[in-house]
């Protein structure tokens, strides 16, 4: 397995060793020993599958108070996944990095706590899956507008294409009043 640092250290991009033949594949896709070595020692405690059509886009989601990190991958199809630096305290504050994860590629992106995720279906289909080290605590879920300027992300989107978003993904809050942590 090997597991890198992005443009912002701590969310890390996970490469695991796929073995395969002509009857399928086999992949290890949790390995805690090898995750710590990597600087990521998480506990999860839920795991989450979500089914999308293209362009559709989730995001940019976080908690405050019970803030979630990710362990993301997608099983079917192909994403554009984001994370987003929430942690007033980080140098990467405001910053955001994006990677590609496809069933072929067969990366995953770890999403530490402190940070908002978001993704764009790039595919036809996606099924999009996650562990996370907390529990979903909708009191405290809190969004930031997908397309907010400031952040700059740069979203695999045609020039006319309009993402498929959520009312409440659509009415996000602009990042400039979001929570913080």
């Amino acid at each position: 397995m090997k597991i890198t640092e992005t443009r912002i250290p701590d969310v890390k991009l996970i490469e695991p060793n796929v073995f395969g033949d002509d009857r399928g594949f086999f992949m290890e896709t949790w390995n805690e020993k090898a995750f710590r070595e990597a600087g990521i020692d998480a506990s999860f405690v839920q795991d989450n599958h979500s089914r999308s059509v293209k362009n559709t886009l989730r995001g940019l989601h976080y908690q405050i108070k019970h803030p979630q990190g990710k362990l993301v991958r997608v099983t079917r199809g192909e994403v554009f996944d984001v994370a987003v630096d929430l942690r007033t305290a980080s140098p990467t504050f405001g910053q955001w990095v994006g990677e590609y994860l496809s069933e072929e590629n067969n990366r995953m992106l770890w999403v530490p706590p402190g940070f908002a995720h978001g993704f764009l279906v790039t595919s036809e289909m996606a099924d999009f899956q996650y562990k996370c080290t907390d529990f979903y605590a909708p009191e405290y879920e809190r969004s930031i507008h997908w397309a907010d300027l400031s952040l700059g992300i740069t979203w695999p989107l045609g020039t006319t294409e309009e993402p498929l978003v959520s009312g409440k993904d659509s009415a996000g809050t602009p990042f400039s009043s979001a929570d913080y942590y």
